[in-house]
């Protein structure tokens, strides 16, 4: 049994890793494609993007690439009979299924931790690229469509000469209470100060509009400087729940439990003096909705601290869920056509497992269902996988 051992060992390797390169290396380029043609980003910024989204790439295709694997190798097993040798010896099937499933655990546990990089270390790296290229990916946008725009303002030009924008019409949208304001120049320059992570936008001659009131014109040589975060929106700096390590979730989710806490008392004293003083027209204020409003939004985010963790969990799982699926129904089928096998586990697995999982994720958000609701999808799939497998073992 150890040779037999040692060959599914190896042959699911072999398969996994052969098929896991080709994959990442297609979603890679992808990837960097779609990065290319959105951001407007050149060669050089484009190749930096690579080692963040290596793990990215790798998270999506490592539970297909299991799946593959275990239907490729149990697959043929079964069509050249091997299964039923094993059988005829006495042996129980389940036996050349516990290599798939111990590689599999392993290959779970890695893909948690990529799951985790990915969308904490890879997500805050692109985006650390994007705001680092943004002078290159500003002039490729003008150069190519003659206008660039992000949350915060938006340019338009009549042409690019060199790094030169002529006629440029620079509108900085409303945030706050700061107005809108439009500038028009006969020409303008773009200027990246790495050092101070700012963007200067060297104007000349400029016409300037500032809410709906103030007009006017200067004609010297005007800088103005822009904060990279504010480029990307203001939170940009501000990771969400969904781009924080794990090791980093508890302290969060500690933190927001604290400003819960101490909200809730300060809504039990406002309530409480309310009360005392007879003031009970007061309890029914507009400002008790805002109250509400900011309690329900701040245990809102204290649910997706506590889903995300579960999610990166059940995610890295399902390759283990995925295994014991396409290994059992690769044994029942017995047909050495991998595709046959592989399509009739993917099709379901993506009509089944991804909208329950979806759906236990969304609803673990807003507290309607319990966190480990996240696990759903996967226990659908080791529910099946049990039934393939106690008929391989019976049949």
């Amino acid at each position: 049994m150890r040779q037999i051992t040692r060959h599914i060992v190896f042959e699911l390797i072999k398969v996994f890793f052969t098929v896991l390169a080709m994959m990442t290396i297609l979603m890679l380029l992808v990837g960097l494609v779609q990065r290319a043609v959105v951001e407007g980003m050149g060669p050089l910024p484009v190749l930096r993007l690579i080692p963040f989204l290596l793990p990215d790439a790798l998270r999506f295709a490592i539970p297909g690439t299991m799946l593959f694997a275990a239907c490729s190798v149990y697959g043929r097993m079964s069509a050249d009979n091997e299964i039923v040798a094993i059988k005829s010896l006495g042996v129980s099937p389940l036996v050349v299924v516990w290599p798939a499933m111990v590689l599999a655990f392993a290959v779970s546990l890695t893909a948690v931790w990529f799951n985790d990089v990915a969308v904490s270390w890879g997500r805050q790296g692109i985006n650390r690229v994007i705001l680092q290229s943004v002078e290159e990916i500003a002039y490729g946008m003008l150069r190519s469509q003659q206008s660039y725009s992000t949350r915060r303002f938006s340019i338009h030009v009549k042409q690019v000469k060199g790094r030169k924008l002529i006629r440029p019409t620079i509108c900085f949208h409303a945030h706050g209470d700061s107005p809108p304001v439009t500038l028009v120049a006969e020409q303008a320059e773009l200027r990246l100060n790495p050092e101070s992570n700012r963007l200067k936008i060297m104007i000349e001659n400029t016409q300037f509009d500032i809410g709906s009131s103030t007009h006017g014109q200067w004609p010297d040589l005007l800088e103005y400087e822009l904060p990279l975060s504010a480029i990307s929106g203001d939170n940009a700096s501000i990771p969400g729940p969904s781009q924080i390590a794990m090791r980093d979730i508890p302290v969060q989710a500690g933190i927001q439990r604290s400003e819960i806490q101490q909200h809730q008392q300060a809504m039990a004293a406002t309530a409480a003096y309310q009360m005392l003083t007879g003031d009970f027209a007061a309890l029914h204020d507009e400002q008790w909705n805002d109250r509400y409003e900011q309690l329900g939004w701040q245990n809102f985010k204290l649910n997706r601290l506590n889903t995300e963790i579960w999610r990166r969990w059940a995610n890295g799982f399902s390759c283990l869920a995925f295994v014991l699926v396409g290994a059992g129904l690769a044994i029942l089928l017995r047909t050495a056509d991998i595709w046959t096998s592989f399509g009739l586990c993917f099709l379901p697995i993506l009509i089944v497992y991804y909208p329950i999982m979806q759906f236990g994720v969304d609803r673990a958000k807003i507290g309607e269902l319990p966190v480990y609701s996240v696990w759903i999808g996967n226990l659908v799939l080791f529910f099946f996988a049990a039934l393939f497998l106690r008929k391989v073992n019976r049949y």
